[in-house]
Parts: structure tokens; sequence; C-alpha cells
């Protein structure tokens, strides 16, 4: 009986230290996240990969090896979106994987608060490159309302795909309207094309449009639908 006694108290330590565990963790999970990730979860945006863990996410403004040349998410490294956004990202991340098992939609930019659309903008304004960098006097672009993606295929490793040009490279190359002539003068190859033209399909299934200047840049709604719809921007 002394055994059997000591033997339920044991088990009754270990489930004490186990649910004791499992509650840190949860609460460790939870303050993990960057002020910036928690204040967009305070807005109702939700976090990519809790949509759909399938989806990978290399935010491209954690690293300096952007437009920019500079790091502009000093404590962002998750991927938000507003919840329609994200849940037809998974749904474009079904079909592709249906269309070609093995390959993953990689995000590499997503919601944006205006501050950092600022600084963007600040770096282009001046110039000819100002085309692809929207105004934040002007209420900024989709990614600052959590409705646009930048985005690409990665095959099983994580490594992305050929697609003609670098996510972020501002120039005629990364417009899709051009791909026809680029692949007739030779300065775009067909497997380029058709990968760009397997993420707009895969895209296309979960209600996005690719945008005519970035062959990355998807957006779920409207500049006219976002502003009827009296939304405010992530600050």
């Amino acid at each position: 009986m002394k055994h059997i006694r000591l033997a339920m108290i044991m088990i009754g330590v270990c489930l004490t230290l186990n649910g004791a565990y499992a509650q840190d963790k949860g609460k460790g999970e939870a303050t993990s996240l960057s002020k910036t990730a928690q204040a967009m979860a305070a807005q109702g945006y939700v976090n990519i990969v809790d949509v759909d863990p399938s989806i990978r996410v290399s935010l491209m403004y954690t690293r300096a090896d952007n437009f920019t040349g500079k790091v502009l998410y000093t404590d962002l490294r998750e991927a938000f979106l507003h919840p329609d956004a994200a849940a037809a990202l998974h749904k474009a991340q079904v079909e592709l994987q249906h269309l070609h098992p093995g390959y993953s939609l990689k995000v590499y930019d997503a919601a944006r608060p205006m501050s950092i659309q600022q600084k963007m903008w600040d770096v282009v304004k001046a110039t000819s490159k100002r085309i692809y960098v929207s105004n934040p006097a002007n209420g900024g672009g989709l990614h600052n309302y959590g409705f646009a993606v930048d985005i690409t295929i990665c095959d099983e490793h994580g490594d992305s795909i050929p697609m003609g040009t670098k996510i972020d490279y501002m120039g005629k190359l990364a417009h899709p309207e051009h791909e026809a002539t680029f692949l007739s003068q030779g300065k775009i190859s067909k497997e380029a094309v058709q990968n760009r033209e397997l993420l707009r399909k895969a895209m296309a299934a979960g209600g996005f449009k690719v945008l005519k200047t970035e062959w990355w840049h998807f957006n779920l709604k409207t500049r006219a639908q976002v502003k009827n719809e009296g939304r405010k921007p992530i600050r």
C-alpha cells in the first residue's frame, strides 16, 4: 500500500509540474511577440502562420538587402494580414500545392505600419522610383491596411524559384504586362514567366489580383473598397 500511495503522489506531482510548464509555455508564446506584432494583433490582424503553418515567411525588410538598403523592421518577424486576407492566402496555398505538390507560398511582406511606409516614401519621393511606393499623405497603400502581400514561390527546401527578377526590383522587367516582350527579347526566361503565371493562378484562387508593376505584389481589395469601408491604416 505504501508503494501504491507513493506512486500516486509522484504521478500527482508530475501532472502538476507538466500543467505549470504548459501554462508558462503558453504565456511565453503570447508575450514573445514584438511590440509591433502585439499592436497589430490588438488591431485585429492575424499572424499568417496561425492560419496556415505551411506558408513560409521571410520578411525582406528585416534585412538590409531591400531597395532602401536599411533594416526597416527592427522588431517584427511575423507576417500579419487582415483576417479576410489571411483566409484568402490559405486558399491560394491550397491551390498552389494542388497544382504543384512540394511548392509553397513564401511571404516577403504583408501588413505594414504607416511609419514604415513613410520611411520607404522618403527614400524614393524625389526620384523616378516613386511610382513603386505609395505616398502616406494619400493614405498609403493596401499593405498599410493588411490587404496586400509581397510573395513568391519556394520549393520543398524553402528556396525561391526563378521569377526573372528579385522581389523589390524597381523596373519594367518586373512588370507582368511586359513579360511577353521581354521573353521574346531573351531578357526573361520561359521558366520565369511560367513560374509567375503559376503564382498568379494560385493567388487568383484566393481572390488576389497582381499589381501591374510588380509580379510579387498582390491585393485582395482595391483602394476604393478600403476607402468606402472607412478602414484606418496600421500605425
